[in-house]
C-alpha cells in the first residue's frame, strides 16, 4: 500500500506534461509535404521487423460530456459512421502501401469520440478493411474504448469476432447528482450489464475510466463511487484528475456554472483516498493515474521492462511503431511524430486530393530522441540504469546528464527517487510524482508555461 503525503503533493503540484510522448505535442509545427516526415516511415520498412501499432481515432458521440477534453464530433446520424469509414479506406489505402509486407501487428486500439458509435456492420467494415491491408501477429492484443449507454451486445460481438480482447468503459462517476451536472448519466445497472456482456465474450481485460475533480463530488461520495467499482472487480482502472481547460475546451465552462467544482484540498484529498484504497486493495500504482492488477498484462509489463507510453497512456508493447488513423490521430516513428488534421472537412480534403491528411509534425534531434528514451524509461520502467544508457549513447551518461541529475537531488530528498553512482530508481512514493521526475530531463519545458495540466 502507497502511503500519500499531502505535504509533498502541494509541494510538487505544478503545470507539466503528461509526456505521452517526448517532444510533447506542444511543440509540434506546421506540417510540410515536402519535409522528411514520410521518409521516415520509409526508414522504418528497410527490413520489416519492426512491429506496428495502428491506432483509429473514432470521433463520434451522440451527446457531448461536458468534461470532456477528448477531438469529438457530436452527431446521430449513422451515415456519418459511413462517409467517415470511406475516407478511412482511403487513408489505409495510402499509408499501408508504404508499410513492408512483413511486418506484423502487435497492438490496434479503437479510441474517440465513442468507437462504439459505430454499428455491428460498420464494426465489422472497419475490421475487414484493417485485416485486408495488414497482417496480424497471432497475439497482437485488440482494444478498443466503449460507452456503456450507446452499447448493444451485439456490438460486443461484432467487436469479439473482430479479435478484440480488451476494453475500456468511461465511468466518471456513479453519484448521480455528479453525472447530471456533467450531463452523462449512467446508472450503474448499465455498466454491469457491459462488463457482464464482455466477460461472456471472453473480452480477457477490462478497465473503468474514473474523474476526480468534477462538480458535487467529495470525498465520501467518491469513496462510495470507489467502493461500487472495487465490486464490479475490474482487471485496471484509469483514475484521472479532471483538467479545466475551458479556454481549450469551451464545453466546460457550463461546468462554472455549477458552482461545485472541488476546493483543491478536496482533490487533493481525493487523490489519498484513490491511491492508498486501491493499493491496498491488490492493484499496482503503475503510475500517471494508472492501476493495474498484479496478474494483469499491464503489471507484468511494467515488471518484465517491456511497458511503453504513448498517446493512449501506457501500453504493455513497447519497441513498436504507431500508425494512427482518422482525424486528430498521432503516428510516431523512432524518428518522428505526425498528426492528421483535427477536423473533419481539412481532412476529407486531404485524401480527396490523394495527400496523407496530417497538419503538424516533428522530426526528433538524436538529442530529442536520447531524451525520449530517458523519460519514458522513468515514466515506464521506473529506473535508469548509467551504465546501459552509456553503451547506447556512446557517452558517459552521469557525465552528460549532470545537470539533469542535480536537479534530481531536492526529489532525492524528499524520498521520492534513490540515487547512486549506477543508477535512479523511483520509490513506491515516488510513483506519484512520475511528471515531476521526467521534467527534470525536459529540454524544452518552461517553468512558467501555462500549456500544461497540473500534476495533480
Amino acid at each position: 500500500m502507497i502511503t500519500v503525503d499531502l505535504d509533498l503533493v502541494r509541494k510538487y503540484d505544478i503545470s507539466a506534461p503528461r509526456y505521452t510522448s517526448y517532444p510533447t505535442a506542444v511543440e509540434f509545427r506546421e506540417f510540410n509535404p515536402t519535409a522528411p516526415l514520410l521518409s521516415h516511415l520509409d526508414r522504418s520498412n528497410r527490413d520489416g521487423s519492426l512491429p506496428l501499432s495502428l491506432y483509429f481515432h473514432l470521433p463520434f458521440c451522440e451527446t457531448l460530456c461536458w468534461f470532456c477534453g477528448c477531438t469529438t464530433v457530436i452527431t446521430t446520424s449513422r451515415s456519418a459512421a459511413d462517409t467517415y469509414l470511406d475516407y478511412l479506406e482511403k487513408e489505409i489505402a495510402l499509408l499501408a502501401s508504404r508499410v513492408h509486407p512483413d511486418r506484423r501487428v502487435v497492438q490496434l486500439h479503437y479510441g474517440g469520440g465513442t468507437p462504439t458509435f459505430f454499428q455491428p456492420p460498420q464494426l465489422a467494415r472497419l475490421a475487414e478493411l484493417t485485416r485486408r491491408h495488414f497482417k496480424f501477429a497471432p497475439d497482437a492484443e485488440l482494444s478498443v474504448e466503449v460507452d456503456p449507454r450507446r452499447l448493444s451486445h451485439a456490438q460486443v460481438i461484432a467487436l469479439r469476432e473482430s479479435g478484440f480482447n480488451r476494453a475500456s468503459l468511461g465511468v466518471q462517476d456513479f453519484n448521480p447528482q455528479v453525472q447530471e451536472a456533467v450531463h452523462r448519466i449512467q446508472p450503474r445497472a448499465m455498466t454491469e450489464q457491459v462488463i457482464s456482456w464482455l466477460r461472456t465474450e471472453r473480452f480477457t481485460s477490462i478497465n473503468l475510466d474514473l474523474i476526480y475533480g468534477l462538480p458535487y463530488q467529495t470525498v465520501d461520495s467518491f469513496a462510495d463511487t470507489l467502493a461500487q467499482v472495487l465490486e464490479l472487480n475490474p482487471d485496471r482502472l484509469a483514475v484521472f484528475s479532471y483538467a479545466h481547460v475551458p479556454w481549450m475546451k469551451p464545453a466546460q465552462k457550463l461546468l462554472e456554472r455549477e458552482a461545485a467544482l472541488p476546493s483543491p484540498e478536496t482533490k487533493l484529498a481525493m487523490l489519498k483516498l484513490i491511491t492508498e484504497t486501491l493499493t491496498s486493495r491488490g492493484y499496482v500504482y503503475i503510475g500517471m493515474d494508472h492501476f493495474a492488477r498484479e496478474t494483469d498484462e499491464l503489471a507484468v509489463a511494467q515488471a518484465a521492462g517491456t511497458l511503453q507510453r504513448n498517446f493512449q497512456g501506457y501500453s504493455t508493447r513497447a519497441g513498436v511503431e504507431i500508425l494512427a488513423f482518422g482525424i486528430s490521430a498521432i503516428s510516431q516513428t523512432p524518428f518522428s511524430y505526425r498528426q492528421n488534421h483535427k477536423t473533419l472537412l481539412p481532412y476529407y480534403a486531404a485524401l480527396d486530393r490523394g495527400e496523407v491528411p496530417a497538419s503538424r509534425g516533428l522530426e526528433l534531434s538524436e538529442e530529442d530522441a536520447r531524451r525520449r528514451e530517458i523519460i519514458m524509461r522513468v515514466m515506464c520502467h521506473l529506473r535508469l540504469d548509467y551504465a546501459a544508457l552509456s553503451r547506447e549513447f556512446g557517452a558517459d551518461f552521469a557525465t552528460r546528464y549532470a545537470t539533469e541529475l542535480a536537479r534530481l537531488q531536492p526529489l532525492a530528498n524528499d524520498g521520492l527517487v534513490e540515487l547512486s553512482a549506477t543508477g535512479l530508481k523511483v520509490t513506491e512514493l515516488g510513483r506519484l510524482f512520475l511528471r515531476n521526475i521526467a521534467v527534470c530531463f525536459d529540454a524544452y519545458y518552461a517553468p512558467e508555461s501555462k500549456r500544461h495540466s497540473r500534476t495533480v
